[in-house]
């Protein structure tokens, strides 16, 4: 059995981990908080958004960049902590963000309506150029969620939650999308959520109804699987030689609860595996 240790606990929704210097960062939905946690558990909130999603991504210049999805804006941390409208989005359902090695942004949306729990239409993903402005570059996801991109910069991965599959996008040289493909079928049962890549080019993928992260292949075939006692909404590669995979996990209430999670439930876990992170995040 894979040894699954507990880092942080007694957070809310939590989500968006990434490893960033010595420091795993993390969004805490419920609490409207991006926190930084270290090796030996201590804490530094590093913003406050009241905004649910809550996603980050860090630039290669350093600097931290944060959705906020109730306010149509993408927000940068300056140096001094100071939050910075980046890119005004618009009004519309934007969940999850990365930034790839040559500082292309890439947010995605979803048309979801959470009474039913039902996508009221596919989702899309817009690239955010250098001056801030969004162009859609991929349309006709039906719930994408988590994203990755591949070491090389080439390849932009997307978790379609209510497809039950990875899809793939070329990235070119203007940071426009193309090609895209499935490039994994994770059957009926899937919920991908939040994801990473690897140096094998393996997928990590968060499910959350299912209790779990599971290691996939291109193509589909599952090489390990992470079991949990909660719901698994995000996994990040990262640690010294990057071969911990941390977890952000909670105990999954429902989309039409007043309370998404359990209150408290939130953790953030950790576990070692033989093959490190690459890519982003």
């Amino acid at each position: 059995m894979t040894e699954v240790r507990t880092l942080l606990e007694g957070r809310g929704l939590v989500e968006s981990p990434r490893w960033h210097g010595d420091r795993l960062y993390f969004s805490d939905w419920s609490a409207g908080e991006v926190v930084a946690v270290d090796a030996t558990g201590s804490t530094e909130v590093v913003a406050r958004v009241k905004s649910l999603p809550l996603c980050t991504a860090w630039l290669p210049d350093g600097r931290l960049v944060v959705v906020s999805s109730a306010d149509g804006l993408l927000l940068r941390r300056e140096p001094g902590g100071a939050l910075v409208t980046h890119a005004d989005l618009g009004r519309a359902a934007w969940n999850d963000v990365v930034a790839d090695g040559r500082g292309n942004i890439y947010v995605n949306e979803v048309g979801f309506d959470p009474i039913s729990g039902e996508a009221s239409k596919p989702g899309s993903v817009s690239l955010v150029a250098a001056d801030g402005s969004p162009r859609r570059v991929a349309d006709g996801i039906a719930f994408p969620n988590g994203m990755a991109v591949t070491p090389d910069n080439a390849t932009l991965i997307v978790a379609d939650s209510y497809g039950h599959a990875l899809v793939a996008l070329d990235i070119g040289a203007d940071g426009a999308l193309s090609n895209r493909r499935q490039w994994a079928d994770l059957g009926e049962a899937a919920a991908p959520d939040g994801i990473c890549v690897d140096a094998e080019h393996a997928v990590w993928y968060a499910d959350v109804p299912n209790e779990r992260c599971v290691r996939v292949a291109e193509g589909g075939e599952v090489l390990q699987t992470v079991h949990l006692d909660r719901g698994g909404f995000a996994c990040a590669l990262g640690g010294p030689a990057c071969r911990t995979l941390f977890i952000a996990a909670a105990e999954w209430r429902g989309m039409t609860e007043p309370e998404m999670v359990t209150p408290g439930s939130g953790r953030i876990l950790a576990t070692e595996v033989d093959v490190p992170g690459a890519g982003w995040p």
